[in-house]
């Protein structure tokens, strides 16, 4: 039986591409088979295992095992305290992360708030539905707010190039062309 967890935060400002002071979405919830959580002093850390589901405003995570550290605030002797901003996640297993028509698949996302990057291992690959591109790669470092993706041994594939040949109703072009030769002795 699943355990629902909800957490109270901006995670979603972390990754989603609209901007952290946009309205409030959808509340985030996470649910697993399993979660664990502890604080200490002002950070609770947590792990999540077993069919973990993370959803929030157009964002949507799934995977096997997801680990967090977010700062707390509030009451700091609270059992859980109120999260205000995750510091780091990692979700491992059979990672799926949907925001919109993209979609990321991979072994390993490391999700690194303060530095605006998430980066993505164990075969990462990134697919844009509303273009028909495909991105894989070793590994894809995604950089929020530069609009920026970095693909170590990269394989990109899309729709098809426009035919850059001539056009088939003219005639072909000459093979080669012959130029006029001196006249020996002139």
């Amino acid at each position: 039986m699943k355990h629902p967890l909800t957490l109270l935060c901006c995670f979603l400002g972390l990754l989603a591409s609209a901007p952290a002071a946009a309205p409030a979405g959808q509340k985030t919830t996470l649910d697993c088979d399993h979660a664990e959580m502890w604080s200490t002093g002002n950070e609770t850390r947590g792990i999540c295992t077993g069919n973990v589901t993370l959803i929030g405003t157009d964002l949507k995570i799934l995977c096997d095992r997801l680990e967090f550290t977010a700062l707390g605030v509030g009451d700091k002797t609270a059992t859980l305290p109120t999260l205000d901003k995750f510091k780091y996640m990692l979700a491992t297993g059979h990672v799926v992360i949907t925001q919109a028509d993209r979609e990321a698949t991979c072994g390993r996302a490391e999700v690194l708030p303060r530095e605006d990057k998430v980066v993505l291992t164990e075969n990462p690959v990134l697919i844009d539905h509303g273009t028909d591109w495909t991105s894989a790669g070793e590994k894809i470092t995604l950089l929020r707010g530069e609009r920026r993706v970095i693909v170590d041994k990269s394989r990109v594939t899309g729709p098809a190039l426009k035919d850059l040949g001539y056009e088939k109703d003219k005639a072909a072009p000459p093979a080669s062309v012959s130029l006029p030769q001196p006249t020996p002795g002139k």
